[in-house]
């Protein structure tokens, strides 16, 4: 399972020219699901993002977490996290999972994250078209990934 989380000041998912998610100050997370990815990846997951301390602290240190600070979640599917650009030009998406696969994980996921997080978060619709804005705050970029655990 591969995350990009992004420490945003505004974010917002749009589907089909209607917005099904927006947000304010928190965090924007690209998640890609592959076939190998267990529970054991999602709770290893959830709990990082949860208590990732990138969000600064009364004297400007990045001290505290999303839960810390209050502040809200927007999670979004994205299996092209998982392409390879090894041969050729065209990436190749073979280590995505399938959306039989994915969409468990990715729900589970979810349901963990809002778990760690002790409140409901906003997310993208899988598999759909999606139009994402974010205002990066930092920049603050981190990736993670449950199969490199660094």
């Amino acid at each position: 399972m591969k995350a990009v989380i992004q420490r945003v000041s505004q974010a917002s998912v749009t589907i089909d020219s209607k917005i099904v998610a927006e947000i304010q100050k928190g965090l924007l997370v690209l998640v890609g699901v592959e076939d190998a990815d267990t529970q054991e990846d999602i709770l290893w997951l959830t709990s990082k993002i949860a208590n990732l301390r990138i969000f600064e602290d009364e004297k400007e240190v990045m001290n505290l977490s999303v839960k810390d600070c209050n502040g809200d979640i927007i999670v979004v599917s994205q299996f092209t996290l998982h392409a390879s650009t090894k041969k050729g030009n065209r990436p190749s998406y073979i280590k995505a999972a399938k959306p039989e696969i994915a969409i468990p994980l990715y729900e589970k996921f979810i349901a963990q994250l809002e778990q760690e997080i002790g409140k409901k978060l906003q997310t993208g619709k899988f598999g759909a078209d999606m139009k994402v804005l974010l205002l990066n705050d930092g920049p603050v970029t981190i990736v993670m990934d449950t199969k490199n655990k660094e």
